[in-house]
């Protein structure tokens, strides 16, 4: 993979870049990318760009053998590790037992997290994990003399799985062989062995700005604008979400929430009960997400008190709507919607009748828009 073909993170890039140019390249390091914001595509990007035979100013040229190795994920210098799952009782799997469905994988879902690796494997409620077995297959593997390339590298994805027995790498970690080099990416910092992160050197990648979320998602998943900018907004930095939400909703969340607001504040009471049948025929999913789209609707409108909102990357309708509802709701009051709406969000998940959820939630709304204390229900 090319740094050229990753949504975003230009800085991340840039660094990675640097560190080699200039030889300041640690020998050990965690990039921590929280989920769907790129960090196993970087890793590959940087893997590839360290064995390329003619490295350009700001990427792998692409071309060369070992580029070629690399892109299909098959280059004898670069070694992976990640969860993986017996395929019957008493086996002690390896990463490699799966090469061929982890390079599927990556083709496919790039930006996919643990669960969608798992499932991809057919793990389906068996836990994954990064065994000891595996840890001594690392250790033998870069042992051995590079084949093709000046470096050895071991990408190491979701770290989170390895148990205790990740300790048996520490002495490796610490004192590796010449031009090998420990990659891993994770998602969640605390999972992380603390003695494995204390001999790592750490890089944080920051969730994905909304415009380059919509950019990515117009010209490479072909979304339409208005629903790139929907997903975008829901998703806040995660391409992965962002895909997942396009892929399972049909609904323009925008409108129903325009009409939802407009019959409680009309007191349409047959218009919302039909609303309310609507929204409880959406399944779960779809719930959460709209109630998230609302959420963040909130958080924007609270933005434009104090930022030009030409600075702000939403819709001229999603502006407008946010405006309007500036004058209809103050600051105690937008506080006490998204409490409302994270609590339902709550109950969603939780599998709550969906009519008695939303019914609830639409009279609490009003509610707290006429500044009156919220009935208990």
């Amino acid at each position: 993979m090319l740094f050229s073909n990753i949504i975003g993170q230009e800085d991340i890039k840039e660094q990675l870049i640097k560190s080699v140019v200039q030889n300041r390249m640690s020998h050990a390091i965690v990039l921590l990318a929280p989920e769907g914001t790129g960090g196993l595509p970087l890793g590959l990007a940087f893997a590839q760009y360290l064995v390329c035979e003619d490295k350009q100013a700001d990427d792998a040229c692409g071309k060369c053998q070992a580029c070629v190795k690399a892109a299909k994920y098959i280059h004898p210098d670069i070694h992976f590790s990640y969860p993986v799952i017996p395929r019957k009782p008493g086996d002690k799997p390896v990463s490699t037992d799966y090469a061929a469905e982890w390079r599927e994988f990556i083709v496919a879902q790039p930006y996919g997290n643990a669960y969608d690796w798992l499932q991809f494997i057919g793990a389906e409620n068996k836990q994954g994990n990064i065994t000891a077995t595996e840890c001594q297959d690392i250790i033998h593997k870069l042992s051995l003399k590079s084949f093709e390339s000046q470096y050895k590298i071991l990408l190491m994805w979701m770290p989170e799985y390895l148990g205790n027995e990740g300790n048996r790498l520490l002495k490796l970690i610490e004192e590796p062989p010449a031009n090998t080099l420990f990659l891993l990416i994770a998602e969640n910092q605390e999972q992380i062995l603390a003695t494995i992160l204390s001999r790592t050197h750490l890089i944080k990648v920051n969730p994905l700005p909304k415009e380059v979320m919509v950019e990515a998602l117009i010209s490479r998943a072909q979304i339409p604008p208005a629903k790139a900018r929907q997903a975008a907004t829901i998703a806040a930095g995660n391409y992965r979400e962002a895909l997942y939400l396009l892929q399972n909703s049909d609904d323009d969340y925008h409108e129903l929430l325009r009409n939802w607001l407009n019959y409680i504040f009309t007191n349409n009471r047959p218009a919302l009960q039909e609303w309310v049948d609507t929204v409880a025929k959406m399944g779960r999913e779809n719930q959460k997400q709209f109630l998230r789209y609302f959420i963040n609707l909130l958080e924007h409108t609270l933005r434009l008190k104090y930022i030009d909102k030409s600075q702000l990357a939403f819709s001229e309708e999603e502006t407008d709507f946010a405006t309007k509802l500036q004058k209809l709701a103050n600051l105690q009051q937008m506080e006490l919607i998204m409490q409302e709406l994270d609590s339902a969000c709550y109950y969603v998940e939780r599998n709550a009748n969906a009519k008695l959820l939303f019914h609830a939630l639409s009279i609490k709304l009003q509610y707290i828009f006429k500044k009156r204390p919220i009935p208990m229900m």
